[in-house]
């Protein structure tokens, strides 16, 4: 048996292939070690990276910071220490700093660089969220989880075990936001604080009197804010908790003092959309920074802003480029940016000219997950629809690519992987929709094999070249599916007019490039059986299979709904970020129900006969429960052949190891059933 199956001692019959190689499955899966977070020493001759790996048996995950030199033919990586997390080099290069929470919460600790005992910096009364180092080596910045009304951390700490210990368990609410992705708001705000690397104590709390979070939840980390080069200012981004904070997106950069002397100010104050991530320049002069142009719209295009701030003066640096930037870094000389963007079905590293905005792509097929700038070097954590994330080395213009980690090559040696094939074809308004196929692990041309029909969520997201803990295509080949895949109108990556076309028109042209990408890979691609296909989509995706169980029920064995949702009407009422339904469905519900019901599927039910699958979690506040078990209801009260799925600590992902399986297969369990197939289960 795989190596994987032994650690986590399932009983798993795996199939094994005439090579003698087993078929990749969701057990495989979840016990691959996940790289992220590169960071380079100073001179750039080390690499400090965490990895990932799961403790089956605990059914939670275990981080790790590794170590590894850049400039040693063959190094190898070493772990430097385990359970901690975030490593950044001091700026001497001599320590690393991280967080750990084994002293009882998320804390600040120090090590040598070389290795050595570990000593904690802090010793907050609340726990440390992320943090960022000022470049001078004088002091760093962290964000606390704070009541904005309380006078010091103490206060705090004491006011929320009252709560914890109070043997009454209701909450007051005077607002919406009351929920948010999969937690409860209780009061706290994130907040900055800068406190002395020398001599650690009472932080100064810098953020004061602006009242949101910093950096913003639930996804928010320590690339929300920056030090000055000279260590003497602090720049981040916050959305004021006021009234209208869910139906806003208005976020805007501050800049404050590191020694709280006076009151943070706003940089941005003009533009009523998104900016975001402060990057200064080497040279203290410019700030760049990321910002949309439309109000209320998370999907709008990110543009890339120069600030200089001497005057306040503000200009786009490309323009012309129609991408939406993240991940943002600057060059040691300031003379470019560095960002990864949606490009067609990749995610690569650009470089980006300070002075005439000109756009170079340094890598191309796959997705930059994450990089580090290392002197004339580029680190990236790079990953592709065939291989989870791995480091690379490569020069600064893109050239040079040497690989710098194989720490899944043993477990993925003797598993078979399904090869991928793109297409595209003329979808609605005869745009250009791309797409691809993921052949089964036991491809044989002359065969016919069950197809696996994966509709992404978002809308606005994509089915690209990546890996991807949830949604792999490869666990699906790997049970002797073809994969089929369509990037509809609304995904990202294909232009901002190609994302922005599915406002207002959910069920329109993306189900319209479906029904044709449909036709076409069945026209095209004679190993697929037409006569054995299921759709399977999760968010928007669960959406889009409840739409299209009323829409255009006849080419499906089965359907599968992941949190979805059911009633567009309710959705609005009940999720917790009300911009996006306003700018999808043309705005607030009771203003424009006619934009909520045109394209409900609640009201096709009556068209419903296709078995159908729904899973939904109770965690989920984004698309909440009750859209699941009313779709159930549904299926059931009219005796459609459906089973329903629950996960009581999970939100609208599945994330624990143990949950994962059960998801997998439960749902293989329904392909098969439905298919007639015998799956490599």
């Amino acid at each position: 048996m795989p190596p994987q199956l032994d650690v986590v001692q399932m009983t798993k019959q795996a199939s094994v292939d005439s090579r003698g190689t087993y078929a990749f499955s969701v057990r495989d899966l979840v016990m691959l070690r996940r790289i992220s977070d590169p960071q380079a020493a100073p001179d750039g001759q080390r690499l400090l990276f965490v990895v990932r790996r799961t403790h089956y048996d605990a059914n939670k995950g275990i981080t790790s910071i590794h170590d590894l030199s850049l400039t040693a033919d063959d190094a190898a990586p070493r772990q430097l220490i385990d359970n901690a997390f975030s490593p950044r080099w001091s700026a001497n290069g001599k320590t690393v700093y991280f967080l750990s929470s084994q002293s009882g919460s998320n804390q600040l600790w120090a090590m040598p660089a070389d290795g050595g005992t570990a000593r904690q910096i802090t010793d907050y009364p609340v726990a440390v969220n992320n943090f960022r180092l000022s470049p001078d080596g004088r002091r760093f910045a962290v964000s606390l989880d704070v009541f904005t009304d309380c006078a010091d951390l103490a206060a705090s700490a004491a006011r929320q075990a009252l709560a914890e210990n109070s043997k009454a368990s209701g909450r007051l609410h005077q607002q919406l936001f009351v929920r948010h992705w999969d937690t409860w708001r209780d009061g706290r705000h994130s907040q900055l604080f800068v406190d002395s690397l020398t001599q650690p104590g009472e932080p100064v709390w810098v953020s004061k009197g602006v009242d949101g979070d910093v950096p913003s939840k639930p996804f928010g980390d320590a690339s929300e804010y920056a030090f000055s080069p000279d260590g003497a200012t602090l720049y981040f981004n916050a959305r004021l908790a006021t009234p209208e904070q869910p139906w806003s997106t208005n976020f805007d950069i501050y800049a404050v003092p590191v020694d709280g002397s006076r009151t943070p100010r706003n940089l941005t104050a003009p533009n009523a959309a998104s900016n975001g991530w402060p990057l200064p320049s080497p040279d203290a002069a410019m700030l760049y920074y990321l910002a949309q142009k439309t109000p209320g719209y998370e999907a709008d295009r990110f543009a890339i802003m120069a600030m200089h701030l001497a005057s306040g003066a503000t200009h786009e640096l490309c323009p012309d480029w129609d991408r939406s930037a993240g991940n943002m870094q600057i060059s040691a000389d300031g003379r470019h940016l560095y960002v990864t963007a949606p490009d067609t079905l990749q995610t690569p590293l650009f470089a980006i000219a300070t002075d005439d905005g000109a756009v170079e792509m340094l890598t191309a097929a796959g997705h930059v997950g994450a990089y580090a700038l290392a002197g004339s070097r580029i680190i990236t954590a790079s990953d592709n629809l065939q291989r989870p994330a791995a480091l690379f080395s490569m020069a600064t213009d893109g050239t040079d690519a040497r690989r710098l980690t194989r720490c899944n090559d043993e477990a993925l040696a003797n598993l078979a992987l399904g090869e991928v094939e793109y297409f595209e074809f003329a979808g609605a308004n005869d745009d250009t929709v791309h797409g691809y196929i993921v052949k089964p692990v036991d491809f044989d041309p002359d065969k016919k094999y069950p197809v696996a029909f994966i509709i992404h969520g978002g809308p606005q997201g994509v089915m690209g070249n990546s890996w991807s803990y949830r949604w792999n295509p490869q666990t699906y080949a790997g049970q002797g599916f073809a994969v089929v895949a369509i990037n509809f109108h609304g995904s990202v990556g294909f232009g901002q007019a190609f994302t922005d076309s599915i406002a207002g028109d959910w069920g329109g042209k993306p189900l319209e490039d479906l029904q044709k990408g449909h036709a076409y890979v069945f026209a095209h691609y004679p190993f697929l059986d037409e006569q054995r296909a299921c759709a399977l989509g999760a968010s928007y995706g669960g959406y889009m299979v409840y739409w299209l169980a009323g829409q255009w029920s006849e080419p499906w064995c089965c359907l599968v709904a992941h949190d979805g949702v059911f009633d567009s009407r309710i959705m609005y009422y009940a999720t917790e970020e009300l911009w996006f339904e306003e700018h999808d469905h043309r705005g607030p519900q009771f203003d424009n129900p006619e934009g909520y019901e045109r394209f409900n599927p609640i009201r096709h039910v009556k068209n419903w006969h296709t078995p159908t699958l729904v899973i939904h979690s109770e965690q989920d506040y984004r698309i909440p429960l009750s859209q699941g078990l009313a779709a159930f209801t549904a299926l059931q009260r009219q005796g459609i052949a459906s089973e329903l799925l629950t996960f009581p600590d999970e939100n609208h992902w599945v994330l624990k190891p143990h949950n994962s399986v059960m998801w997998h297969d439960t749902v293989n369990a329904w392909l098969q059933r439905w298919t007639g197939s015998i799956l490599n289960t």
